[in-house]
């Protein structure tokens, strides 16, 4: 029933539009403290810096009003149980990568990476340009979460191996760590995929749980060590190449905070969105520098691999369109994506590519 409808029929009439119009939302009163749940190890590089600048940001904006206490993957909550908690209300908050919950809907994995799916420019065209955050925000209300990207790695490398990847035929019974969508692509191409949050891969890799992971990066990736478990390593990966860390919010205690504060945390969530993604540029150079100095091999997927992974990748996106919210997702990313590739492809790229050469030949 539509809002005039009501108004018509109701017993009330307009004395019950102009009670409505004066009534005040019931904001919470007072100074508080929100609990935020995180997916990640604290101290780790990169994603934790992300964690503390958006926790420090809304306290800070709003003068102390709110206050974010920020806990560490097992100080609460498993790393991969902070969705749950959040939606349960034991939590008020998370901070992590969308794509963790997957499970609970495959379309999170668009708010952090999809195979074969957007770079960060093309990224943030959509959710800031286009319809990416209302359709972040469709999606988190049916789990009763009001969710922001608030972070971002960049393109994540594609992994760590203990031998030389030759064909796509290697991945075939690999033990690999890869969470997301685009671990179900690995899966298609044979490999035996494991979830694992940050702060088990470097075990997991020194028993021989694990043959291969991705993580993030150079940076993060020496910070965890894993240039002492993995000799070969693979730069340019097909699962992430942009992947956006994300804050959600327990609904009900975002609709508590006021319109200010509201206002604060969706900046707050931006601002940290991009000042990760230029710490993790800033570093991720000098990194890659100090790791093959260190003995780290560096290699290119063959195009076979390549093909093998966008196949995959193809196939599987595709299989989850019946659901119709995914589908609806999947559309608007995949639509956006093209839009701004033709323009990427013939101005940026196509300089990046004339200025190196252009530069190297000096």
């Amino acid at each position: 029933m539509d809002r005039r409808s009501f108004l018509k029929t109701s017993a009330l009439g307009g004395g019950a539009a102009a009670a409505a119009t004066l009534a005040a939302p019931a904001y919470a009163q007072g100074n508080r403290t929100l609990t935020m749940v995180t997916t990640w190890p604290r101290g780790l590089a990169g994603v934790w810096d992300s964690v503390e600048r958006v926790a420090n940001n809304i306290t800070a904006a709003t003068d102390g009003q709110i206050t974010v206490e920020a806990k560490a993957a097992g100080e609460l909550v498993g790393a991969l149980e902070s969705f749950d908690a959040v939606v349960s209300g034991q939590a008020d908050m998370y901070h992590g990568a969308d794509y963790y919950w997957v499970g609970q809907h495959p379309a999170w994995a668009f708010f952090t990476a999809v195979p074969f799916g957007m770079t960060v420019p093309e990224l943030m065209t959509w959710y800031y340009g286009q319809d990416g955050m209302a359709l972040h925000h469709e999606l988190g209300e049916v789990f009763g979460v009001k969710a922001f990207i608030a972070g971002q790695t960049g393109a994540q490398g594609g992994g760590w191996y203990r031998n030389e990847v030759k064909s796509a035929d290697d991945f075939n019974g690999m033990k690999f760590r890869m969470p997301g969508l685009g671990g179900e692509a690995l899966s298609k191409l044979g490999a035996s995929v494991q979830v694992l949050p940050g702060g088990e891969i470097y075990q997991a890799l020194s028993t021989g749980a694990l043959d291969a992971t991705e993580w993030i990066g150079p940076w993060s990736d020496e910070k965890l060590g894993l240039q002492e478990v993995c000799d070969f390593y693979y730069p340019a990966g097909f699962h992430e190449p942009g992947a956006a860390l994300s804050v959600g919010t327990n609904l009900e205690v975002f609709n508590s905070l006021t319109p200010a504060q509201q206002k604060t945390v969706e900046l707050a969530c931006a601002d940290a969105h991009q000042a990760n993604y230029a710490q993790f540029i800033a570093n991720n150079g000098p990194a890659l520098a100090r790791l093959k100095q260190g003995g780290t091999q560096v290699k290119e997927f063959t195009p076979d691999v390549w093909d093998a992974f966008g196949k995959a990748s193809v196939e599987l996106l595709q299989g989850y369109t019946s659901d119709d919210l995914f589908a609806k997702i999947h559309t608007s990313a995949m639509d956006s994506m093209k839009s701004s590739s033709g323009w990427l492809s013939v101005s940026d790229s196509f300089y990046a590519t004339q200025r190196d050469r252009v530069l190297a030949a000096m």
